[in-house]
């Protein structure tokens, strides 16, 4: 007979990550029962397990899954997968650790897989998912700046506390959400590896990343070539910034005189805005009534 294991915690979302990273310690003691209890999981079909909808990691590479589906196939599945009964389907399992080894499985075309049956809240599912998978050493940048991110967002912890519970240093915390701030094309190319995260801090900055990053896939640049070329980009545009400062300066030592003298000329306020890299402008005269309006209007007529 099957053993379910019940894991009801009181659960805070303001609470500590040192207590959600313990539990999840626990669940990892759920996938890897004790051999010698035979009745500490049990087989059932694969056919009657889903995926968690929530689950973080979206890329799964198929490559090291072809490899675990042969490894399956020859030795079978030696960590049961965690499972709790699905909420919307009582005679279906939803997956709440171990989505690698059920797909692997899949490939490996087993038709029963152990597992171990918890009683989770959609809560503990969502904090276990994405421990197991910050925890992964193949997660790709972007699954784990989104996973920091859903740590920070469900249970309200600063970077620091990230830091201190995932035994991560702060700057590291901070550089990989840096990450999502960047267009959603270029996090594209990074999870696929078209750039690598070296590519990605260098245009974090820039203007237009998404142009660069184009450039960066289509030329195949290095990331040095990459940061070289933003440096380049920068140094021109300082350059424009000062070219056009030297000349706004120049235009008004120019055109001080100019405005002076056409306020004395019709006897009202005259401005001059001149855009000097462009060539264009606009000449403004001041009037306080329509009585003075039709003055100006004759003179300039």
């Amino acid at each position: 007979m099957a053993k379910s294991i019940k894991t009801k915690a009181k659960r805070a979302l303001g609470r500590g990550l040192s207590e959600l990273m313990a539990n999840a310690a626990l669940s990892e003691e759920f996938s890897s029962p004790d051999p010698n209890k035979a009745d500490s999981k049990k087989q059932i079909s694969i056919e009657l397990i889903r995926p968690n909808k929530n689950q973080p990691r979206k890329v799964f590479s198929k490559k090291p899954l072809e490899e675990l589906a042969a490894s399956i196939a020859s030795k079978g599945i030696l960590q049961p997968i965690l499972v709790r009964p699905d909420p919307k389907a009582p005679d279906l399992y939803e997956i709440v650790a171990g989505e690698r080894r059920w797909r692997a499985a899949q490939l490996a075309q087993v038709h029963e897989v152990p597992v171990v049956i918890g009683e989770f809240t959609d809560l503990e599912v969502l904090e276990v998912a994405i421990i197991e998978n910050i925890q992964r050493s193949d997660l790709n940048p972007v699954e784990e700046a989104l996973g920091f991110k859903q740590l920070q967002e469900k249970f309200l912890q600063s970077q620091e506390q990230l830091s201190q519970a995932l035994g991560k240093s702060r700057s590291y915390i901070t550089n990989a959400l840096r990450l999502l701030t960047l267009p959603s094309l270029v996090l594209d190319w990074v999870q696929e590896g078209s750039l690598s995260v070296g590519h990605a801090r260098a245009i974090i900055t820039t203007e237009n990343p998404s142009s660069i990053a184009r450039r960066i896939v289509n030329q195949g640049l290095s990331v040095r070539e990459t940061e070289a070329m933003v440096r380049g980009v920068s140094k021109k545009k300082s350059v424009r910034l000062d070219l056009k400062k030297t000349n706004n300066n120049r235009k008004l030592a120019d055109t001080i005189e100019l405005e002076k003298q056409l306020s004395l000329n019709t006897g009202h306020k005259v401005t001059i805005n001149h855009k000097a890299l462009s060539g264009v402008g606009v000449v403004n005269i001041s009037y306080d009534s329509l009585l003075e309006l039709d003055k100006i209007c004759e003179i300039l007529s």
